[in-house]
């Protein structure tokens, strides 16, 4: 397949895309089922609801990687040289998204009814970028079109949610921009926990440095907000004092999460770039899981190596949704270290309810080793388990509190390693 024009959309990802060239309606569930075949596989449908859209576009930590030019196993230290060095943004008169105006009507867009019960058509990969009183935030959020020029946006209790509320205490309401076919490095930063105030953005531009060589070009909207230049869509909005009904719609565990009240947001204006491409983010999918996931893994790092310096790597497991399990991989210097990784672990991710220690020479990237050590390395005193802790909102089995469990798989320092070791063939001269 060629790419004719460029893309914030990875091309890389779009080059091997399977093509869905029939029409696709955005309330059949055909294009939930493509998405659902092969999660690894990039889907590019070419008429959905008479425009383009893709999916599978991040699912797997190898397309990310490549999207930011870097390993798999580099990624968490690219996030976390990142976030300590953010870089400023450049601004171009000229952005991508700039280039048409479209008809303010939601419902043309290729945004599709994901599951039977959802509350209706959902924009499930969406960053709202906002600035209020000078402080900035970038962040995800899923939005349910409503009618032509009406969303409900769900806000948790964080950031934007902040803004808006002193927005409405100052009897204002709260201009915004949804970003959608944002580039990688912004993606990653909207989901990245960082202090209120700081804008995400610097932190996609140093991303952008690392592996492009230049910073991260924003592009100015009408009503004064900078946004990445390189966007498929760009809607102008304002988040209003109304509320409305919610949901349901599926979260990252792949169960229904509840309705509620939301705010009403008005759409002004939908900008796009030339043929743009509509971002689908299956809900509780692969990429779902990446996306919202993988940025914990830096801060769980950053929490760990307070505590056991020689920390190897993190990983947030896809068979956890990148969110309820992890693994942790340590050198140890002395015996508790194991330990202390898992109170640490917890510390960095709060809604985490697994965790595994294991010892460098374990593939953490790897199932099969994580759960070989388990077996062989882990007796049921090395086994740590927390009662009554505060955990994840969207774990189905979590009743107000919830049970957090650590497993030290790691060796004894005065263990015979080579009782521990799998026997190998070395390559061939």
């Amino acid at each position: 397949m060629t790419i004719r024009h460029s893309m914030s959309i990875d091309q890389n990802a779009l080059r091997g895309a399977r093509m869905v060239n029939e029409p696709v309606d955005p309330d059949s569930y055909d294009a939930t089922r493509a998405l659902l075949a092969d999660q690894a596989q990039t889907i590019l449908f070419t008429n959905l609801n008479g425009g383009r859209a893709a999916g599978n576009v991040y699912s797997t930590r190898a397309k990310i990687a490549t999207a930011l030019k870097c390993s798999p196993e580099e990624l968490v230290q690219r996030l976390m040289t990142a976030m300590a060095a953010p870089q400023p943004t450049v601004e171009t008169p000229h952005p991508a998204f700039h280039t048409q105006k479209q008809p303010l009507d939601l419902m043309r867009l290729p945004a599709v009814k994901y599951f039977p019960d959802d509350g209706g058509r959902y924009i499930s990969a969406g960053i709202v970028v906002a600035e209020y009183k000078g402080r900035c935030n970038v962040s995800f959020h899923r939005m349910m079109l409503v009618d032509a020029d009406t969303i409900a946006i769900r806000l948790v209790p964080r950031h934007l949610f902040t803004l808006y509320n002193e927005a409405l205490r100052d009897g204002q309401e709260l201009r915004v921009a949804v970003c959608l076919g944002a580039p990688v490095e912004a993606l990653l930063a909207a989901a990245l926990s960082v202090d209120f105030g700081t804008d995400e953005l610097t932190i996609a531009s140093s991303l952008h440095q690392a592996g492009h060589g230049t910073p991260l070009q924003v592009g100015r909207c009408d009503n004064g907000l900078l946004v990445p230049a390189d966007c498929e869509y760009v809607l102008e909005a304002r988040i209003t004092a109304q509320t409305m009904k919610e949901g349901p719609f599926v979260d990252i565990a792949g169960t229904y999460d509840l309705v509620r009240d939301q705010p009403i947001m008005k759409v002004e204006t939908i900008w796009a770039k030339q043929d743009p491409i509509f971002p689908l983010l299956l809900p509780g999918g692969f990429e779902h899981f990446l996306l919202m996931g993988l940025p914990r893994e830096p801060i769980i790092f950053r929490t760990v190596r307070q505590a056991v310096p020689r920390i190897v790597n993190v990983r947030l497991t896809e068979g956890g949704c990148c969110w309820l399990d992890g693994v942790v991989s340590i050198r140890k210097n002395k015996e508790g270290d194991g330990v202390n990784a898992i109170m640490a672990a917890f510390t960095g991710h709060p809604s985490m309810k697994n965790v595994v220690i294991v010892d460098e020479d374990v593939d953490i990237f790897d199932d099969r080793q994580v759960e070989w050590a388990l077996a062989t390395r882990l007796q049921a005193d090395q086994i740590i388990r927390i009662p009554g802790a505060a955990g994840s909102s969207l774990d189905p089995s979590a009743h107000g509190t919830t049970w957090k469990v650590g497993y030290d798989a790691t060796l004894p320092l005065d263990a015979n390693r080579a009782l521990f070791v799998k026997a190998n063939v070395p390559p061939k001269s």
